[in-house]
């Protein structure tokens, strides 16, 4: 079976918007990644640039070498050489968290406002598996889904200006790990060792979309020798294919 049509949106007079629906949907998703690694490897003459999100893919272009209508007919092209089969999960990450206290300063706010108990608020977080959908907002940034229902809150109404790396947050049906320190509106619920960005690898991003995160909740103890660790360059994350 053949993708659905995408909408084509206009996106300013260099880009358009390839648009496959407007729900969180990991079936979706996959589509709009295999329509980016296909547009990659078109090499569509006048095209700078395509950033896959959620549901949709922008592409920037350049309008002495391009059209709008150029562009968006060889992107409708590829789109339908695309199947609508069930989405590919790629690797599967155990990503260890400290969850609670100083480091999890919402934890106590999270569960009281879910009527849950801290320690059912950090079972029901390690035992949801989280795709990654994309990466944004900053270098290394995941948005992974979906939050369980009984887990959803609206973000913040007061954003801290600083929430640090490593921080494990979410909002809304999102969760999300902080690779540096930045601004953030989510719920920190935790902190791990492990670096989302490290340029000293072969591939300085740890997550991709399609990748698949567990947590796995550890003692506050534990966490300053498994810093050391990671900031020597020690992976932390395990790979794991155990469903």
């Amino acid at each position: 079976m053949t993708v659905a049509k995408p909408k084509i949106l206009q996106a300013g007079d260099a880009a358009l918007v390839v648009e496959f629906g407007t729900a969180i949907d990991a079936a979706l998703n996959d589509i709009v990644h295999r329509l980016d690694a296909a547009i990659a490897e078109a090499r569509i003459p006048g095209l700078v640039e395509a950033v896959p999100t959620y549901r949709s893919i922008l592409v920037l272009f350049d309008p002495l070498i391009a059209t709008a209508a150029d562009i968006a007919k060889a992107c409708l092209a590829l789109a339908e050489t695309l199947d609508a089969t069930e989405a590919k999960p790629g690797r599967r990450w155990i990503v260890p968290v400290a969850f609670g206290g100083a480091l999890g300063e919402d934890l106590s706010y999270v569960a009281e406002k879910t009527g849950l108990s801290e320690k059912d608020v950090v079972a029901l977080h390690c035992r949801t598996d989280y795709r990654v959908y994309m990466l944004g907002f900053a270098p290394g940034f995941p948005y992974m889904g979906t939050l369980p229902e009984a887990l959803r809150l609206p973000r913040r109404e007061n954003p801290r200006l600083a929430v640090p790396a490593g921080s494990v947050i979410q909002g809304g049906q999102q969760s999300a790990i902080m690779p540096m320190v930045m601004p953030s509106g989510w719920h920190i619920l935790g902190r791990t060792p492990v670096r989302l960005m490290d340029q000293r690898r072969a591939e300085p991003f740890l997550l991709a979309p399609g990748d698949i995160v567990r947590f796995e909740a550890i003692d506050a103890a534990e966490l300053p020798s498994l810093e050391v660790r990671a900031e020597a360059g020690e992976l932390i994350a395990r790979r794991s294919d155990a469903p």
